[in-house]
């Protein structure tokens, strides 16, 4: 039986822990902030026990303290055991995990969550890179998740994950502008509907859910947009419509509604 090792318990951590575990895999917890027993999670106390002859680790604590957690848990793992990083940053953060990684010869790989997990939990598709992506895949594959790996060093997936970012993000700013503008001139209802109809058969749920998803994860999502931000800068290409994203999932973070 596969061991994986879930660092990080919050709501994406819990669903791939118990999605893995209902896979088929040897699923430990480890959250020394959060307690997810009740959930039905495996959860050590001690960093130590729950990477413990570990196949893959999977790092889900936020980029902020993605590096303070490799660094406690690299000389931890066994040499063999995958680290994956699912955290979203930047290129640049992902190959310096990379190198930290690589000092305690451990393989990291790059890990790009390319949807809402609560959809569809460890099932949701993701874009890996590194020299352990192909190990990655196989190993999540049998868990039946979808994995594309996307060639060269850690920081590929991200480079991805960033670009699809400056899409899917700028449809929720560009959705959250034009409701502002529709209810200033009464005819708010009117414009998302219409906003909906070009958008297919499943438009208007896609609406609700950028404008609800924007509201709910305005923090997280404001910092993805900044790493987008400067993902552009550093390839040298125009990033008009990006910053106008960036202004309005950090009105949203700033008091939870934004300017409607």
């Amino acid at each position: 039986m596969t061991a994986v090792t879930v660092l990080g318990l919050g709501e994406a951590g819990r669903l791939y822990a118990l999605g893995l575990a209902e896979a088929g895999a040897d699923v430990r917890g480890y959250d020394p902030y959060t307690d997810a027993r009740d959930a039905g999670i495996r959860q050590f106390d001690s960093l130590a026990e729950s990477v413990d002859g570990t196949d893959l680790a999977i790092s889900l604590v936020g980029a902020a303290a993605a590096r303070s957690v490799a660094e406690q848990i690299l000389p931890l793992l066994p040499s063999n055991a995958v680290f994956a990083d699912f955290n979203t940053a930047g290129p640049e953060d992902k190959a310096a995990l990379a190198e930290l990684s690589a000092g305690y010869g451990v393989a990291l790989v790059d890990v790009a969550v390319m949807a809402p997990v609560p959809r569809a939990g460890s099932r949701t598709p993701l874009l890996v890179s590194g020299t352990a992506a192909d190990r990655f895949a196989a190993l999540m594959e049998g868990f039946g998740t979808p994995v594309e790996t996307v060639p060269g060093a850690p920081g590929a997936a991200a480079g991805r994950k960033l670009l699809r970012s400056v899409f899917m993000k700028g449809l929720a700013g560009l959705v959250l502008e034009c409701r502002a503008a529709g209810k200033a001139a009464g005819a708010e209802e009117w414009l998302l509907a219409e906003i909906a109809g070009e958008l297919g058969p499943d438009g208007p749920d896609l609406v609700a859910r950028l404008l609800q998803g924007s509201e709910t994860h305005a923090v997280r999502r404001a910092h993805e947009v900044a790493d987008s931000l400067a993902y552009l800068r550093g390839l040298g290409t125009p990033a008009w419509m990006t910053e106008g994203t960036f202004s309005w999932l950090s009105a949203l973070a700033a008091d939870g509604t934004g300017p409607t």
